[in-house]
């Protein structure tokens, strides 16, 4: 036995084991039942909700098979690779006999087998020599592709079209693979992440969603602007994000972007998902002499101190919470500071933002209250990079075409047989069809009748 005989015997099993419709059903039915899992099975989550839905146990077990991140993990790209390959397996073993067919020579047909009605017959009184001319014209004008082969006491007209529809199939599995191919890209190459842009900053980096690894993005993402209106409910209308995209410190591209209107660069999509209010870095803040009724009023920045006119009198803004609770009630965004007297005493300040004259309750020498602040918001974006996406949208361009020719097109074969008879010639037409077969019958038909209307025919 040869080395060459040898690498084909042990490559024998695989190839059949590639090759073989049971093995495409069940990985079919595998991916299916995989992905009803991934929609029962909520995809992305944070441990902690997982542990409280599932239990300790249950999350371990299914963190091993990387069940809440299914799209991603090792088996079903493993599945997805192994579809890809049983099915050009399968096509490479079906596709020398669809070449024979479709780069065949001249078309040629055998009559049907006996006892098989021919599809139409009829007898003309000028022998066949007289009508070859006016037959092949006929079936020119119908098929581009024909020729005349003599047989006994007359000639065989063989026509066909549509030959190249025999790819058809071929075309469907072919979209299938660039489809996977164009998945498998997607999972192993793209990313799903977000960020928070506070306006004015910038970012040159986000985090995925799904862990809590950070990946450079190789430009700045910079948020000029942000606005946000809101419906008379209070609920929001619309937000909107005026971002540019940074290189090496200019601007390359600007655009303002809602829900559903991302901005694209380089392959990575900015979606508008979410947004924010930021504390203040600085408030106006009023001091209220209790006794005299004095007001004074001063801007302060976060860490700041504001020297007040009793000599002593201190106050110091140490910062802004998003939330404060006071007596177990959440009284929202808060101010909190330390109000330094004489003698080195200090008392601590609370000013909730909703609760202007709050401060009254302390019962101190100097009532303060917040007279101004600005909110400034950031801008939640999601950040996705999917380079298979190309290949996808060729993928479904590909199968829709590929399934029209398949089971709308046709590869039709049509024979129109002249014998000459004693004082007349006997015309039979039959043909092939691979497809739609009552259609092609009536078509058939027409046929006939059309070389029978040529001059002098009677119909039988």
């Amino acid at each position: 036995m040869t080395k060459s005989t040898k690498k084909a015997s042990v490559l024998d099993p695989a190839w059949r084991f590639l090759a073989s419709v049971r093995l495409t059903i069940a990985l079919l039915l595998l991916l299916a039942a995989t992905s009803a899992i991934g929609t029962l099975i909520p995809q992305g989550g944070s441990p902690a909700d997982y542990i409280r839905q599932y239990g300790e146990i249950g999350y371990r077990l299914a963190y091993v098979f990387d069940l809440f991140d299914m799209y991603h993990s090792w088996w079903f790209r493993g599945l997805m690779v192994l579809l890809t390959a049983n099915i050009v397996v399968c096509t490479l073993q079906r596709f020398p006999a669809v070449w024979r067919i479709v780069f065949a020579g001249t078309p040629k047909m055998s009559p049907p087998p006996s006892g098989q009605p021919h599809a139409s017959e009829f007898i003309d009184s000028r022998r066949p020599e007289a009508l070859k001319p006016l037959y092949e014209k006929c079936i020119g004008s119908r098929f581009r592709r024909f020729r005349t082969h003599p047989i006994e006491n007359g000639y065989r007209i063989v026509a066909e079209k549509g030959r190249w529809t025999r790819l058809g199939v071929t075309g469907v599995h072919l979209s299938i693979v660039v489809l996977l191919v164009g998945a498998l890209i997607g999972s192993l190459f793209g990313f799903d992440g977000t960020v928070n842009i506070a306006e004015g900053e910038r970012v040159d980096r986000v985090r995925l969603q799904n862990s809590n690894a950070v990946i450079p993005l190789g430009f700045e993402i910079l948020c000029e602007d942000f606005e946000v209106s809101f419906y008379d409910s209070g609920a929001p209308k619309e937000y909107r994000s005026r971002l540019h995209i940074m290189e090496n410190g200019r601007s390359v591209m600007q655009k303002d972007i809602i829900v559903n209107d991302p901005l694209r660069y380089k392959g990575i999509n900015l979606f508008q998902s979410s947004y924010g209010s930021i504390p203040p870095k600085e408030l106006t803040l009023g001091f209220t002499r209790r006794d005299s009724g004095e007001l004074f009023r001063t801007r302060v920045a976060v860490g700041g101190r504001v020297d007040l006119p009793e000599p002593g009198h201190q106050f110091y803004l140490r910062e802004i919470r998003d939330s404060f609770r006071i007596r177990n009630m959440d009284v929202g965004e808060t101010a909190l500071g330390v109000m330094t007297l004489p003698g080195d005493e200090s008392v601590e300040v609370a000013l909730p933002m909703r609760f202007p004259t709050y401060d009254k309750m302390r019962k101190g020498e100097w009532v303060i209250s917040v007279a101004d602040h600005e909110h400034a918001y950031y801008t939640g974006l999601q950040v996705t990079r999917d380079p298979g996406v190309p290949l996808v949208y060729a993928g479904f361009i590909l199968l829709i075409i590929g399934c029209y020719v398949a089971f709308f097109m046709a590869h039709q074969k049509v024979a129109v047989e002249v014998v000459k008879s004693p004082h007349s010639s006997t015309v039979r037409v039959y043909g092939s069809s691979n497809r739609n077969l009552v259609g092609f019958e009536t078509t058939l038909k027409k046929i006939a009748a059309d070389l029978n209307r040529q001059k002098g025919g009677v119909h039988e």
